[in-house]
């Protein structure tokens, strides 16, 4: 088939594409003018997601994002936060919802509250838009003004049930914490005390650095022992005030055994004198001697004492070692209840935040236009319907009664060359028009004049 052909049939069921239009047009029409208008009311928040956290300092992971942003959706469509809705704006005073209630299905047994809430699922849809961390809260209502109202209470108390879920969930945690950094307390006492136990009762006390006290005592034993003594082999000392002034007193003496006689007085005083000199400079002679054997004896007495403590730490090797591991258990338990009392801590901080994660923009508007229906896109996409409604229509009559319209037609019927074709005489459009008419009524009353008959 020639598109010139499919251009003919279409022309002869012109009538039938032209009612198929004009029919679908005017049943939208009359659509568009009875259907109930739907309005629309945005309002968005900002999810911080990009934000960190006011209390632990943390930024969600971008694995976690899209699992956050659709528990958020859904958030949003949830039977609690409706049923919130429904509390704001005291619809369980509003006359039409009570009498639409009293009307429902008699299968229905929800209370109000549910039933009404279920409204405000049904109209509302939630989107994050592309490319930013924007969430869209949108409402679908035949009333603008009550769009306007549900969108805002729809924000409101996402808002607050984001908060009271954070909060709840955090006191829930910390509770937790709490019991665990119990049980770390107790287990921290216990183990002390058994600790300090097993050091009473073995006489082993470790130190800050884990080393008990035996042990730090052998190594300064060990220090001193190693460290170097001076020999006191030709040590010269000099000269006491004690010996000079002996040494004063034999002078005097030799002078005065040339002038006075052997039983001169200030001669025999002068030799009880040099007596009492003498006696002090031999103990102060003999107390030096002692002095310079003593780093010997010194050296002697600490290899005594290290030997001792050798034996001594050796002995109670395994004690210490038993203590150490004692305080290992102390220092985990310690560990364990820190952290568990660091983060109870956080997290009973984190309950007391005013913050829900997420940032209020502005306010949702009265919508002016209904999105629904849309009269003109509507209209047009009627008429392009019966346009191809009709073209439908047309083909399919012409496939079940196919008619000779052109030379073309005539060759495909009757497989036969055309040698001529006779073209209907030119006249006026109106004068064809009016002798069809004619022939057409003559007809009809022809028709009925045989049916009387």
């Amino acid at each position: 088939m020639s598109i010139l052909q499919f251009f003919r049939i279409l022309w002869a069921r012109r009538f039938i594409i032209l009612i198929a239009t004009i029919v679908t047009s005017v049943a939208m029409t009359v659509f568009v003018e009875v259907v109930t208008p739907s309005y629309q009311a945005q309002t968005r928040v900002i999810l911080d997601v990009l934000k960190p956290d006011p209390v632990t300092g943390q930024v969600m992971a971008t694995a976690f994002l899209r699992a956050y942003t659709k528990t958020q959706i859904e958030l949003v469509k949830d039977v609690q936060v409706a049923k919130e809705v429904v509390t704001s704006l005291h619809w369980d005073k509003n006359k039409k919802l009570l009498r639409d209630y009293r009307n429902r299905d008699t299968n229905d047994d929800r209370d109000f509250n549910r039933w009404a809430a279920q409204i405000v699922i049904d109209g509302t849809t939630a989107k994050v838009i592309e490319g930013s961390n924007i969430l869209e809260i949108d409402f679908n209502h035949s009333n603008p003004d009550t769009a306007k109202q549900v969108a805002d209470a729809l924000r409101t108390a996402y808002v607050a049930t984001t908060l009271q879920s954070r909060q709840e969930a955090a006191r829930r945690n910390a509770d937790w914490y709490d019991a665990q950094a119990q049980k770390a307390k107790d287990s921290l006492f216990a183990a002390e005390q058994a600790k300090s136990s097993y050091e009473r009762e073995n006489g082993v006390l470790l130190q800050e650095d884990k080393t008990d006290l035996d042990s730090s005592r052998l190594a300064a034993l060990a220090a001193q022992a190693s460290a170097p003594v001076m020999p006191s082999a030709g040590l010269v000392l000099p000269p006491s005030p004690t010996a000079r002034q002996l040494s004063e007193i034999d002078g005097q003496l030799v002078q005065a055994s040339k002038i006075f006689g052997p039983n001169h007085p200030q001669l025999l005083e002068l030799r009880r004198r040099r007596e009492v000199v003498a006696k002090m400079v031999a103990d102060e002679r003999a107390a030096q001697g002692s002095a310079a054997s003593l780093p010997g004896n010194a050296l002697r007495e600490t290899q005594g004492l290290l030997e001792a403590q050798k034996a001594k730490v050796l002995g109670q090797r395994d004690k210490v070692e038993r203590v150490r591991l004692l305080q290992d258990d102390v220092s985990i338990r310690r560990a364990e209840y820190d952290k568990a009392a660091a983060r109870a801590a956080e997290l009973r901080q984190e309950a007391e935040v005013s913050e829900a994660g997420v940032t209020l923009l502005g306010a949702a508007m009265t919508p002016q236009t209904p999105i629904f229906p849309q009269k003109l896109l509507l209209i047009a996409v009627a008429v392009g319907g019966g346009l191809a409604f009709g073209v439908i229509i047309s083909l399919i009559l012409e496939l079940f009664g196919r008619r000779i319209r052109s030379s073309e037609d005539l060759r495909i019927a009757i497989k036969a060359p055309v040698l001529a074709v006779v073209s209907r005489p030119h006249t006026r459009t109106g004068l064809h028009l009016r002798d069809n008419f004619k022939r057409a009524f003559i007809r009809r009353r022809v028709v009925r004049t045989r049916a009387a008959a």
